[in-house]
């Protein structure tokens, strides 16, 4: 893919195909590092850790954190007391 360079106000841009984005997981707000080295621009999207709300609303809100967890029947020779 080729990208053009614009004027975008007292600044310059870039656009990026919706494709292109959604192949790096990226959306609309993510807040990238730039980084520049070698006469390369690199864009990267800085590893973040979820928060326990975010975490939860993956599972419909029903992050079940007390109690057993169920991990099935034995497949080796586990011991379970």
């Amino acid at each position: 893919m080729q990208a053009q360079v614009k004027a975008w106000g007292n600044s310059q841009g870039i656009r990026i195909s919706k494709d292109i984005l959604q192949e790096a997981n990226i959306s609309i707000d993510d807040v990238l590092d730039v980084k520049v080295a070698n006469g390369m621009i690199t864009l990267v999207k800085p590893f973040r850790h979820k928060t326990l709300e975010e975490r939860t609303a993956e599972f419909n809100g029903k992050l079940e954190l007390d109690g057993e967890y169920d991990w099935g029947e034995a497949v080796g020779r586990e011991v379970w007391e």
